[in-house]
């Protein structure tokens, strides 16, 4: 079985996130508050390393950036063992090509994890997700891709029913071009 990744996201503003954090924490479960340290690692692969309150991860996402569903790969280790994630991954040559800051609410909504995020020199974002699990290979794949395109279309159902409109992918892609050319002024 593999673990695919089924998110939409928009950008919010600060009132808009401050309005949707008052609806989850009356309608939702919340799921706790986390700040997030995350380096994306230079290569073909989305490959990332993560320090959050409780450990540090690295985690591939198989795709293209901002697709609306990926496959996720993950492995945790201790909180404390971030320094040495990076040294191991600068020592196999791998560079450090952003670093993003966030602060993320996290809730469970019915049977949908939502994420309220603020990261530094980027923005407020909201983002729906549902896990979907698939078979490896074989005939399962088409009814795979449908599953997923279905929880996509209900995600997006959801997120009008917030009355929040999707942001454009496009939006998305050259919003991240311009913070990975100008992070480190941004941050």
């Amino acid at each position: 079985m593999k673990n695919i990744e089924c998110e939409i996201r928009s950008f919010i503003t600060k009132e808009q996130f401050e309005k949707l954090f008052d609806f989850f924490n009356k309608n939702a479960e919340s799921l706790g508050y986390d700040e997030q340290a995350t380096y994306y690692l230079n290569g073909d692969a989305d490959l990332r390393i993560q320090q959050n309150k409780d450990y540090s991860k690295i985690w591939m996402k198989k795709g293209k950036i901002h697709d609306e569903a990926r496959e996720e790969i993950e492995i945790r280790f201790a909180r404390d063992d971030f320094e040495k994630l990076e040294k191991l991954f600068l020592a196999l040559g791998y560079e450090v090509e952003i670093k993003w800051f966030r602060e993320r609410h996290s809730f469970k909504w019915s049977d949908i994890n939502v994420c309220l995020d603020f990261t530094r020199g980027y923005g407020y974002i909201i983002e729906l997700e549902k896990i979907c699990r698939e078979e490896e290979k074989g005939a399962a794949e088409i009814e795979s891709q449908k599953k997923r395109e279905s929880i996509s279309y209900y995600l997006k159902l959801k997120m009008a029913e917030l009355g929040v409109a999707l942001t454009p992918r496009e939006e998305f892609d050259s919003k991240y071009i311009y913070y990975k050319e100008n992070w480190k002024k941004l941050i």
